[in-house]
């Protein structure tokens, strides 16, 4: 079975393709490197390209028809760039992603996974959601996994594409046998932020602390990214029984997420248990587009895929620590 995997050089589509090879799936990479890496594609079948050109994705079908499967896991990602910047992440997660769709159409493609996100969920009291829940995404970025999820749902109605969209909670981690990890240097979620304080000696933030949860902080669902990567290696290999070629429903979605809150406050004690060193912590407002957060409450991805997550914060944290401390032997100092 091969799979194409758009977004294959970043830190969850190469995940995902370690999980695949391990499974004895061949992933075929398409990266345009803007924020992915190259050295991540070492040993794989990768094309350097965008997913808007139609071109390129017609050579990859004619080079490789034996693709079954798409992953599209290519879009812009962090939250107070796109508030700042919001023509460009419609640009990139949207209009650039229609491309890509009516492009496969064109190829034939008929099973297309899409990484989504539980930042479009409005959360219930509790900050919990199923995949019923409704959507109130608070973020350009957010907004354009909403429209993209709008979008997959009419297409897969009028033409033969079945989509799944997989609606991601807050992944943590690395590929345990690091082959890959997080390449930012400097990234801006919760666990980067962390390591670069621990490194550094420096003050983590916690950016929001007035929020109407058990301790102020946002709460997260943070879920391993192997445990990510392992759902979409059993969404591919269970598609045609989520999705069946000849039933009517032609699009749907599952939460992939641990099923538990965790707030940031309580991160960080998880945090400072793991590196067993002092840590200096300061409260600061929200960043814009911010939002409480939510978790999972859903059964459904166990239900129809026979996954559950398997590793822990935990390990979680130690998996990113022992990436950080080998990211530029892989990577370089860039």
């Amino acid at each position: 079975m091969k799979v194409l995997i758009a977004g294959g050089a970043g830190f969850i589509g190469s995940t995902i393709a370690s999980a695949c090879l391990d499974a004895g799936i061949v992933p075929v990479v398409l990266d345009n490197l803007s924020t992915g890496r190259v050295e991540f594609t070492r040993d794989r079948i990768f094309y350097h390209g965008d997913i808007a050109d139609g071109a390129l994705i017609d050579r990859i079908f004619a080079d490789h028809p034996q693709i079954e499967a798409v992953v599209h896991a290519a879009a812009l990602i962090v939250v107070p760039e796109s508030v700042a910047r919001p023509l460009r992440y419609y640009r990139e997660n949207v209009a650039k992603s229609i491309d890509f769709v009516d492009h496969l159409l064109r190829n034939g493609a008929q099973r297309y996974l899409f990484s989504s996100s539980a930042a479009i969920y409005r959360p219930g009291t509790d900050f919990s959601v199923d995949e019923s829940s409704p959507l109130e995404p608070t973020s350009p970025y957010a907004r354009t996994k909403a429209m993209m999820e709008l979008m997959l749902a009419d297409c897969a109605a009028a033409t033969g594409l079945r989509a799944l969209s997989l609606r991601y909670f807050n992944p943590i981690g690395a590929d345990p046998q690091l082959r890959t990890g997080l390449q930012i240097r400097q990234p801006t979620h919760v666990l980067g932020k962390l390591i670069s304080a621990a490194e550094n000696d420096e003050e983590f933030l916690i950016t929001g602390v007035d929020w109407p949860t058990r301790d102020g902080s946002g709460i997260r669902d943070y879920i391993h990214v192997w445990d990510l990567a392992r759902a979409h290696v059993r969404a591919l290999r269970h598609f045609d029984e989520v999705l069946a070629p000849d039933a009517p429903r032609r699009y749907d979605v599952l939460n992939l997420g641990t099923g538990d809150g965790t707030t940031v406050r309580e991160f960080v004690d998880a945090f400072r248990s793991v590196v067993g060193t002092p840590l200096r912590v300061r409260e600061a407002p929200a960043r814009p587009g911010d939002s409480a957060g939510s978790y999972t409450r859903s059964v459904r991805a166990r239900q129809l895929l026979d996954w559950k997550p398997e590793l822990s914060i935990a390990d979680g944290i130690r998996d990113s620590l022992a990436w950080s401390a080998r990211r530029d032997e892989v990577l370089g100092s860039a």
